[in-house]
C-alpha cells in the first residue's frame, strides 16, 4: 500500500490518539497535499519543526497499529466478506428458480455490505 494512502487510513482509525497538531498536521501533509513550507507558513513555525511534527505523529500511528492491528483486520474482514459475497452470487445462481432462496441470499448479502 502507498504509504500517503497507509498514513491516511491510520489518521482514520487511530487520529484520536494524537496530540491535535499531530493530527492537523498529518492531516494537511498527506490529504490536504500541503508542502512543508505551506504547513509551517500557515502553523507559524519552521519546516524542521512541520517535519518533526509528522515524522513523531507517523512513529506514532505505526506504533499504534503494530500493538493494535485494526488496519490489518479490518482489511482481512473485507476480504473474507467478498469472497463471502462472491460464493453468495454463485449459490444464488445455481438457486435462480427457488424466489424464497434468492430473497434469503439478497438479505444476506446486505447485511454483509452493512458490515463494511
Amino acid at each position: 500500500m502507498e504509504k500517503n494512502v497507509e498514513i491516511s487510513v491510520l489518521c482514520q482509525i487511530y487520529g484520536k490518539a494524537l496530540t491535535k497538531k499531530q493530527f492537523e498536521v498529518l492531516e494537511d501533509y498527506y490529504n490536504n497535499d500541503l508542502s512543508l513550507s505551506e504547513i509551517a507558513e500557515n502553523n507559524n513555525i519552521t519546516r524542521q519543526a512541520v517535519r518533526d511534527i509528522i515524522k513523531k505523529g507517523e512513529s506514532k500511528l505505526y506504533e499504534l497499529e503494530e500493538n493494535i492491528s485494526l488496519m490489518k483486520k479490518t482489511f482481512e474482514q473485507e476480504k473474507i466478506i467478498h469472497k463471502i459475497e462472491k460464493q453468495l452470487n454463485d449459490i444464488e445462481n445455481l438457486t435462480s428458480s427457488n424466489k424464497e432462496v434468492v430473497k434469503k441470499l439478497h438479505n444476506i448479502k446486505k447485511q454483509l455490505n452493512d458490515l463494511i
